[in-house]
């Protein structure tokens, strides 16, 4: 080797750590800054489509869209009657109309029917973070001027302040807390001092990377961030670059034991870099699968974690090997590095789970599948029509109390009513048709200072009519009240009446759900097939594979049917089993890729059988660590006190061990196995067996 050469073998490394501490310094920021570009406006979110986004357009028009409403309540001290304060309380409420961040539209207090609340509404201007808790703060601060009373801030302004207060901890805490998890595990698996740490920072600069992509492309409003979106950018991005890690350390560690530093790390890069973009692509696929959506929130998280994705591939396949090459055997210390035939030596546990596959693998698969099946019986118990506010928050949150305190004084829909907009010459028709439908309390039309009663505002030739509900607006009989409102007002002739506000909003979220469950879980799963497909280069063992991932799937959603009761959750969001399904899937199926893709290599040199054995032995410890971190990474979201997430997080983590220690484990080794060379049907292997048979 000429002294050229040598250089150029020591500067491309050298070259390519300077390249990315630059990154890492001038992007690093970016990974605490994009709750700058972040909303939790939920009002963003809505399906394009729907009924209740056509309500907001007309809203314009009425110039009553830009609000934010918050409602006030006042209780006595130790209970019993509150009418005697009414008076303070209405003044109260209109020295806020000067108060900046308010609209000026401010009620005046109502008491209840029992005389034991007062209720009054404060229209806000649409704020986020600091500045809507500062606002709320001077309400609460004029509210309690009224001596003798509690008081408590409710509807959509108090749950977007204790969202914004949800995600706080996104920046630091979240990402923290899944740092010292990977660390932790990577520390036990490598037992080395250098590694857990490498692998730590190429991790980070992939997110530093990423979120600097994505907070350009959000501060231009090429995409939405909101907080769900940000914490699960990091971790994805920490998990995935992690278990790409693992992958390429381990096999680098098997080269360097018969090579040298130079030739193992292009020997690793040669063996891994296919199965970790395959990986990458299923996930990049699964991801921008979420761009058929018609939610907003949906489509936002697509590009967003594709970009992370990619982030974390370009960091594993440049800045890892070239420390890595750098580090050279320093890397492993104080282990050292074994051939993968001393691995295989040393893998006591895996070789006995190998011989258990290889004795009775068709007792195997039946086995572990049809415990699988068992639990996936349970799936259609999870309900996945929305949670109320007070499972919203996994801890207590002020605006549940308060809402829990109107729903005891005031109808369930008061002070966040349903909206509906319709021809101004059919306003009586209309008004008629709303009282007459079953769950509605009250309706009546809205005038130009805002509120229902006198003559309403027309604007050309619509009218508003506020519509208030028995039931909590965000309840599953206000949903059903909202099915019935559509059909009683869509049959007033000449009305072209359309129904929105929170309600409608939440009901068509969850239609929209459904029907973007229904699209993009086949288009996910046809996506996978076709990258396993080429991966393999086979079609039985893709099939075969797609089919365990989703049984996966199903078999913790049954879990997860069992579990969320035990939590208080009486269901899920509309939109949790879908984000579960695209992670765990997609994700998953990289067990499986890293798995096959090593099987196919042994098998093309020492035949099927002993390729799916030697694979299982020499990747075991591998995956089943990846998996583990992966699944650590996603339990860090239960640090953020919000229902989605904590149960985003149990069925990635869940589904992530479940798939590795069972599915990758003995379902689909037991599977390969037993079905034999046909598995790789019509590839190369196939055929050499049919041939040596023959």
């Amino acid at each position: 080797m000429n002294a050229s050469t040598r250089w150029a073998r020591r500067l491309v490394p050298l070259l390519l750590v300077v390249v990315w501490l630059g990154v890492g310094g001038a992007f690093g920021s970016y990974a605490g800054r994009l709750g700058e570009v972040a909303t939790n406006d939920q009002a963003g979110f809505l399906p394009r489509s729907a009924e209740s986004t056509e309500v907001i357009e007309e809203q314009k028009a009425f110039r009553q869209d830009e609000t934010l409403p918050a409602i006030v309540l006042w209780t006595a001290d130790g209970g019993g009657p509150v009418t005697g304060r009414q008076g303070e309380a209405t003044r109260a409420l209109a020295s806020l109309a000067d108060t900046p961040g308010v609209t000026g539209k401010v009620s005046p207090a109502l008491p209840s029917e029992d005389g034991e609340a007062l209720q009054g509404v404060v229209q806000l201007e649409p704020a986020d973070g600091d500045q809507l808790a500062e606002v709320l703060e001077r309400i609460r601060a004029a509210a309690g001027e009224v001596d003798g009373t509690t008081v408590q801030v409710a509807g959509p302004a108090a749950t977007q302040a204790d969202l914004g207060d949800a995600f706080a901890g996104i920046d630091g805490l979240l990402l923290g807390v899944a740092l010292a998890a990977v660390l932790v595990i990577l520390v036990l698996v490598y037992r080395s001092v250098l590694l857990p740490l490498v692998i730590i920072i190429s991790s980070v600069m992939a997110l530093a990377l990423a979120c600097a992509v994505v907070y350009a492309l959000a501060k231009n409003d090429i995409v939405r961030v909101d907080g769900q979106v940000q914490g699960i950018l990091s971790i994805l991005v920490i998990g995935a670059a992690t278990d790409y890690a693992l992958l390429l350390t381990a096999r680098f560690r098997e080269e360097l034991a018969v090579h040298d530093r130079y030739t193992a790390m292009r020997s690793a890069l040669r063996q891994t870099w296919g199965a970790v973009v395959a990986s990458a692509a299923t996930v990049v696929l699964g991801l921008l699968a979420l761009l058929l959506s018609d939610l907003t929130n949906n489509r936002a998280l697509g590009p967003v974690g594709a970009i992370g994705i990619v982030c974390a591939v370009l960091s594993t396949l440049t800045f890892l090997p070239a420390v890595l090459v750098l580090l050279g055997r320093a890397a492993y210390w104080p282990a050292k590095p074994h051939s993968a035939e001393e691995r295989r030596a040393g893998q006591g546990l895996w070789q006995r789970v190998a011989s258990l596959v290889d004795r009775a693998p068709r007792k195997v698969w039946a086995f572990t599948l049809a415990g699988l099946v068992v639990f996936a019986a349970f799936s259609p118990a999870l309900t996945s029509k929305g949670v109320p506010l007070d499972e919203t928050f996994v801890n207590d949150a002020p605006s549940v109390a308060a809402q829990e305190t109107l729903s005891e004084h005031f109808p369930g829909g008061s002070g966040n009513p349903t909206v509906v907009i319709a021809d101004a010459g059919r306003l009586e028709q209309v008004v008629a048709a709303a009282e007459d439908t079953e769950g509605v309390a009250s309706a009546a039309g809205v005038t130009a200072s805002g509120r229902p009663g006198g003559e309403p505002l027309v604007v050309d030739g619509r009218v508003r009519v506020d519509v208030t509900l028995d039931a909590a607006s965000d309840s599953d009989a206000a949903k059903d009240t909202i099915a019935r409102l559509r059909t009683s007002l869509h049959d007033v002739p000449g009305a072209d009446a359309l129904v929105g506000g929170y309600t409608a909003q939440q009901y068509d979220t969850l239609r929209t759900a459904e029907r973007d469950r229904g699209l993009i879980v086949p288009v996910v799963l046809v996506v996978i097939f076709l990258v396993l497909t080429v991966l393999l280069r086979s079609l039985l063992m893709p099939a075969l594979l797609v089919a365990t991932v989703a049984v996966n799937f199903l078999a913790t959603l049954g879990v997860s049917a069992l579990v969320f009761p035990l939590f208080g959750f009486t269901g899920t969001d509309p939109s949790v089993p879908l984000y579960g399904f695209v992670f765990l899937v997609a994700l998953g199926v990289d067990y499986n890729i890293f798995l096959m893709s090593r099987v196919r290599e042994e098998s093309l040199r020492h035949g099927a059988r002993q390729g799916v054995l030697r694979g299982l032995v020499s990747t075991g410890g591998v995956i089943t660590s990846a998996g583990v971190v992966l699944a650590a990474t996603f339990a860090a979201l239960g640090v953020i006190p919000l229902a989605f997430l904590a149960q985003v997080a149990f069925i990635v983590a869940f589904g992530v061990l479940l798939d590795t220690l069972v599915v990758r484990s003995l379902l689909v080794p037991a599977l390969a196995l037993d079905l034999g060379p046909v598995a790789w049907w019509p590839g190369r292997i196939s055929r050499e067996r049919e041939k040596a048979r023959d």
